[in-house]
Order: structure tokens, then sequence, then C-alpha cells
């Protein structure tokens, strides 16, 4: 049997576990994610575009 496991999944996994836990960490884990996709969005996957 051959098991594949991708990142995102298992990331989103263990972070609702997290978060289940720990329900007040779900503000700075939507905080940071907003930042994170804020910065991608502006700066273009790593290239700066002017």
């Amino acid at each position: 049997m051959n098991l594949h496991l991708s990142l995102g999944p298992v990331l989103s996994l263990i972070t609702g576990i997290i978060i289940l836990i720990f329900p007040k960490l779900l503000n700075f884990i939507v905080a940071i994610y907003l930042i994170i996709i804020g910065f991608i969005g502006i700066f273009g996957h790593g290239r700066i575009s002017l």
C-alpha cells in the first residue's frame, strides 16, 4: 500500500487540532495567514514588480 501525503492537508489537520485545543490561538493564526497572503499578493511570489 502506497501512502502519499501532501503538506497542505497535513498542515491543515495539525492546525485544526491545535485550534480545538487552544481556541484563542485562532486569532493569531488568521492574522499571520492574512499578512502572508497580503505580502505574496503585493510582491508576486518573490518577484517585485513596480
